[in-house]
């Protein structure tokens, strides 16, 4: 039976980045990917949006991670040619009773140390952006917009680059806690099985699914699935905004580029 010394499960961005981070410090690291190649799931289904930092929680992990991650975010992108742009953000208030959330997120974004947002009444919304409609908007400068795949490409690179191994058609179906670390059953072009000594489960919708599987742990530490749909339309032709455009929240959200 093989041993290395660190595997994530999931080559998504959090798989990617997590065992970009482990090998760049000299870890033995691989990275098991049950689908044909990475990022086929959430990390390819989304809006590829870099966020501000306006809403989450003040002091919470989420908004201090948010900020700090953002810049660094930018930084990468720049250094490795990654296609970005920092686009900017409007959130739009359609109603008068909608303002008084406004301000309550500028509060909000300021106690997370957020300070670029700026306050635009309905003349300024138009020269910035004439087809939206509104009684008011914040403009979020900071936020941006990010290829996804070419960024994770450039981890699995930065990974391979620094010792670590991308495996993809490589599905943990049963894990083993032990004394001195994890012992994973893997399916895929041939079935194996290996330990190692830390295993980070990075498995995005599945992640639940692959921890319940975890033989000795408590099954009330393994979180629930909560699934929401959500859609996504496609416009054709020139878009009417070059920025991002969302309403407040509570209301049905709508990302426009």
């Amino acid at each position: 039976m093989d041993r290395v010394d660190c595997i994530v499960i999931g080559a998504g961005v959090i798989g990617l980045a997590t065992a970009r981070a482990l090998a760049s410090q000299g870890h033995e690291v691989i990275v098991l990917e049950a689908e044909n190649e990475i990022g086929t799931h959430t990390s390819s289904r989304n809006s590829e949006v870099i966020h501000a930092g306006i809403y989450y929680p003040t002091g919470s992990l989420k908004a201090n991670l948010c900020l700090s991650g953002k810049q660094m975010l930018y930084a990468y992108c720049r250094e490795r040619m990654i296609s970005h742009k920092q686009i900017g953000k409007l959130i739009v208030a359609t109603s008068a009773d909608e303002i008084e959330t406004l301000h309550q997120y500028r509060t909000r974004a300021i106690d997370n140390g957020l300070h670029d947002l700026a306050w635009l009444d309905v003349n300024e919304v138009a020269r910035l952006e004439p087809e939206v409609n509104c009684v008011g908007a914040l403009l979020s400068p900071s936020t941006g917009i990010i290829d996804t795949h070419e960024f994770m490409l450039s981890l699995q690179g930065d990974t391979e680059a620094a010792g670590g191994a991308i495996i993809c058609r490589s599905r943990v179906s049963e894990i083993m806690a032990t004394e001195d670390g994890f012992i994973l059953q893997v399916a895929g072009d041939e079935e194996y099985t290996v330990a190692t000594r830390l295993l980070v489960n990075a498995a995005g919708l599945w992640a639940p699914t692959i921890a319940a599987s975890i033989k000795a742990l408590d099954q009330n530490l393994v979180p629930k699935h909560y699934f929401a749909k959500g859609h996504y339309y496609t416009l054709a032709g020139k878009a009417p905004f070059s920025r991002l455009v969302y309403p407040v929240a509570g209301k049905a959200v709508w990302a426009f580029i």
